[in-house]
Order: C-alpha cells, then sequence, then structure tokens
C-alpha cells in the first residue's frame, strides 16, 4: 500500500466534521475523491487529498459556494506530485519551494484561469494579509511567469491576465471609511511607466492600516502630477517605476513647493541606478513603504 494512502473515507469525515455522504457528494460532483489505492484495491485518502478537502471545508464554512470552493480547492493542491519540470517547459510553470496556494495560483495562470486566480488571490488575502500576500504568493508567480517568458519567450498573457486580475482584487480593498489622513497619498506611475500593478497592492495595504490614498494610474505626464499634487494636497507622493527606462526624475523635480510640502518618494527598482532629487527619498519594498507613509500619517495629527 501506498505509504501515504492510509485514511478511509470515515477517518476524513471525522477529521472535516463532515458526513460521509459529504465527501462521496465532493468526489462525484467535483472530482475531489480519494486518490491513493490499498493492495486489495480499496481508495483511499491521502496527505494531498487531505489537504484539498480541508480548504474545501474552510471555504464552504465561509460561504463559498461548493462549487466556487472546489475550484480553488483544485487549482491550490494537485492529487499526485508531478516531477520537477524547469520554468518554461511546457505548460507548467514551476514553483519550488512554493506553497500549495502559490503553486495553485501558478496552474491557473498558466491555463489562464481568472476565476480561480481570483478566488486563490482573495482566499489568501483574507487570511495573511495584503503585503504578506504580494511578498509570498504573488511575487514568486509574477518572477516566475517573468523568468519563462525570458526563456522561451512565451507567457506575456499569462503576465497581462494575472496582473489584471490582481489589480482588480486590491482595487476592491482600497476602500477605506474613516481615513487617519486626511491629506491624500498620490500614488502614480512615472511618464512612460505601464506596469503599476504595485500601487494597486500599496493602496490596498494602506487601506488596512486605515491610511487612504489615490492611484493617477500609469504613464502620468509629470504636468498632470503637478496639477494633482496642487489640487489635493497630498501628505505624500509615490512615483513608481518598473524599468530604468521610466524612472524620469523630471516628475519627483518638478512638484510645486507649496506648504505645507508633500512628502516625495520613488517606489520601484527602476530607480535603483538613479539619482533622485533633493528631498526625495527612495521606498526599498512594500513592507517600507507602507510604515513609512503610516508613520507619516500617524506624525502629522499628532
Amino acid at each position: 500500500m501506498d505509504s501515504e494512502a492510509v485514511l478511509s473515507v470515515a477517518a476524513v469525515a471525522r477529521r472535516l466534521g463532515v458526513a460521509p455522504a459529504t465527501l462521496r457528494t465532493w468526489d462525484r460532483r467535483y472530482d475531489l475523491g480519494p486518490s491513493g489505492h490499498t493492495a486489495g484495491s480499496h481508495r483511499r485518502y491521502t496527505a494531498h487529498d487531505l489537504e484539498r478537502l480541508t480548504l474545501m471545508r474552510r471555504l464552504t464554512l465561509e460561504g463559498v459556494p461548493p462549487a466556487e470552493a472546489a475550484r480553488v480547492a483544485l487549482a491550490a493542491e494537485d492529487v499526485t506530485p508531478q516531477p520537477a519540470t524547469p520554468v518554461g517547459g511546457g505548460r507548467v510553470l514551476a514553483m519550488p519551494g512554493g506553497s500549495a496556494a502559490t503553486r495553485g495560483l501558478a496552474r491557473a495562470a498558466m491555463a489562464l484561469d481568472d476565476h480561480a486566480c481570483r478566488q486563490i488571490i482573495r482566499t489568501t488575502l483574507d487570511a495573511i494579509g495584503v503585503v504578506a500576500t504580494w511578498d509570498q504568493l504573488l511575487r514568486p508567480v509574477l518572477a516566475g511567469v517573468g523568468e519563462r517568458w525570458a526563456q522561451t519567450g512565451e507567457g506575456v498573457e499569462v503576465e497581462h491576465l494575472l496582473s489584471e486580475v490582481s489589480a482588480s482584487v486590491f482595487r476592491t480593498g482600497a476602500e477605506v471609511a474613516n481615513p487617519l489622513n486626511g491629506r491624500p497619498v498620490l500614488l502614480a506611475g512615472a511618464p512612460q511607466e505601464l506596469h503599476i500593478l504595485p500601487l494597486h497592492v500599496l493602496a490596498a495595504a494602506l487601506a488596512e492600516r486605515q491610511v487612504a490614498s489615490r492611484v493617477l494610474g500609469a504613464q502620468l505626464p509629470a504636468r498632470a502630477l503637478v496639477d494633482a499634487v496642487t489640487r489635493s494636497g497630498p501628505a505624500a507622493v509615490v512615483l513608481w517605476a518598473q524599468r530604468t527606462a521610466s524612472a524620469d526624475v523630471s516628475g519627483l523635480a518638478s512638484l510645486p513647493g507649496q506648504r505645507p510640502a508633500p512628502a516625495v518618494f520613488a517606489g520601484g527598482p527602476g530607480w535603483d541606478a538613479v539619482e533622485l532629487p533633493e528631498g526625495a527619498r527612495r521606498l526599498e519594498s512594500l513592507g517600507d513603504a507602507v510604515e513609512t507613509m503610516v508613520g507619516l500619517v500617524t506624525a502629522r495629527r499628532a
């Protein structure tokens, strides 16, 4: 007998707190059945099966419809472990050392399954929050997609879909009912910058800490940023550049010298080799950005 195939229907039902009939229904309707076998051909649940069913059970208890919960559970964990596949091989995105959620998101993204991607991201957000979801779930998968594209020239559509789905999820979580700050934090992409998903992530992370922000979008002309600062009197401005070619300091240097002046920050790897104008500070990470903005807002309230 497979050393992992040790759990009967009754044993799994007891662990999950459901009736054996429920497990049989999930097997029949959603293909969430046992994958192991004993010598006598009796099917038994493996540890992988139990992980997947535990996720299914938790989602249904949270009010997720069973069919949707099953889609997420199937995307999050394989029944049969697969041999390691190099990044760029076939339709598989290898995530060595990744969690079940990370591997599930990678599979869902490669399948262009926007619904499963959205559910996995939302479930992870609810469990561990914005910063950890970005660092532990999305960044590794996006990096894997980028590496696959670099090696094969394929996968741009995967990156686009995952970025769009992620941005929509984070935008939903960026509303703040009673913000700590009366003056907003402005978040904008540099004039030549198209990739601003991290700004939506930052907006949602700030919202978790009751800090209100406004995302002004990608490729914001320097003049438009000046106008936005003049009209809104923000507490801080973050200009994002993913690529060095997008890191135009004119957007930072041309901000109006109003009183009180906003704090000015450069975010993203595009600024790493760029000398910032006087008064501007580089943000090192999402966590650094969140703590910096919260500290700024808190200090100005005191």
